[in-house]
């Protein structure tokens, strides 16, 4: 059983920036295709960037394009977030999804089979 752990959440002014962090306990032995997912008051969980296992695929969603950035280090299951830019509806639980590899990327919460338990990330002044 994979477990993941996020860190980096905390609170912002708009336009700040925070970096996500995400290990999974099966540092280098698995290949895992590793996503982030956020969860806002009142909203149901929503997809924001993905990375397949060799960091060769990133995709996001159109709210945080150009503003996020999902990386990982080479070779292991440590990934990362980087956020500018942020406005107070990114306010959110952000959870960091992962699943063995497959062959196109999902950002479809129901196909990650491991998940961390979130940071929360609040953007407020």
């Amino acid at each position: 059983q994979v477990q993941l752990e996020e860190s980096g959440g905390g609170s912002v002014q708009p336009g700040g920036s925070l970096r996500l962090s995400c290990v999974a306990s099966e540092s280098t032995s698995v290949k895992l295709d590793m996503s982030w997912f956020r969860q806002g008051p009142g909203k149901d969980r929503e997809f924001v960037a993905v990375i397949n296992w060799d960091g060769d695929n990133k995709y996001y969603s159109d709210s945080v394009r150009g503003r996020f950035t999902i990386s990982r280090n080479s070779g292991t299951n440590k990934v990362y977030l980087q956020m500018k830019s942020l406005t107070p509806e990114d306010t959110a639980v952000y959870y960091c999804g992962a699943r063995r590899p497959r062959t196109t990327s999902s950002a479809n919460a129901a196909e990650y089979d491991y998940w961390g338990q979130g940071t929360q990330v609040t953007v407020s002044s």
